[in-house]
């Protein structure tokens, strides 16, 4: 392959490539599971560095997948439109104290009497993040809730920084396409794996 610079910034990936494709390729490895875990030492201590491959059908591979991956981390993903998770219950939206708290499938939801809640004792069919005592995002799994960006749970912080705050419908949809971004993401992770196969990177 040979670097050939269109408007967009991509090769057609049959004989050329675009730095729009390299920034992909480069987003895919960085994604990758095994890379992370096989580096995690070189990586706590310095940036991280690129391996090259030269199998052509595997560099198409991870540049797809990174376009795709770079689409949800922008929340410009054509899979966000509907996004799986709900708010059902009406309230203030209010982050408050103590929240959020998150209970997983099979655990016990938190009784919430008259405003729409679970009741005391009912078992949860699917995980649940609790912005106060009522109100809840439902259908978020426990691997999307435990997800971490640089050490951050990221579901978990958006909302504490914004404790003591009144939600708007944007920041509600926002949370909502987050939650759908990570559950994609972790998707995409795996296939990254799968795409590059064994370590190191040929």
């Amino acid at each position: 392959m040979v670097i050939w610079r269109r408007i967009d910034g991509r090769g057609d990936r049959e004989a050329t490539f675009g730095p729009e494709d390299v920034f992909d390729y480069i987003y895919a490895v960085f994604h990758s599971p095994r890379y992370r875990e096989r580096y995690a030492e070189f990586l706590k201590i310095d940036f991280p560095r690129v391996p090259l491959t030269s199998d052509r059908e595997k560099f198409r591979s991870l540049v797809k997948l990174g376009g795709e991956l770079v689409a949800l981390h922008l929340l410009e993903s054509s899979l966000l439109a509907r996004p799986a998770t709900r708010h059902p219950v009406v309230g203030d939206n209010r982050v408050e104290k103590g929240h959020p708290k998150y209970f997983a499938p099979g655990e016990v939801g938190p009784g919430s009497g008259s405003k729409g809640g679970d009741g005391d004792g009912a078992v949860l069919e699917v995980g649940r993040v609790y912005i106060n005592k009522s109100q809840h995002f439902e259908g978020v799994p426990p691997e999307v809730w435990e997800f971490q960006v640089g050490g951050y749970q990221v579901c978990d912080k958006w909302l504490k920084d914004r404790r003591g705050r009144q939600l708007s419908y944007d920041d509600l949809t926002h949370y909502q396409k987050m939650i759908a971004a990570l559950k994609e993401t972790i998707r995409l992770m795996e296939e990254v794996d799968s795409a590059v196969g064994e370590w190191p990177l040929k």
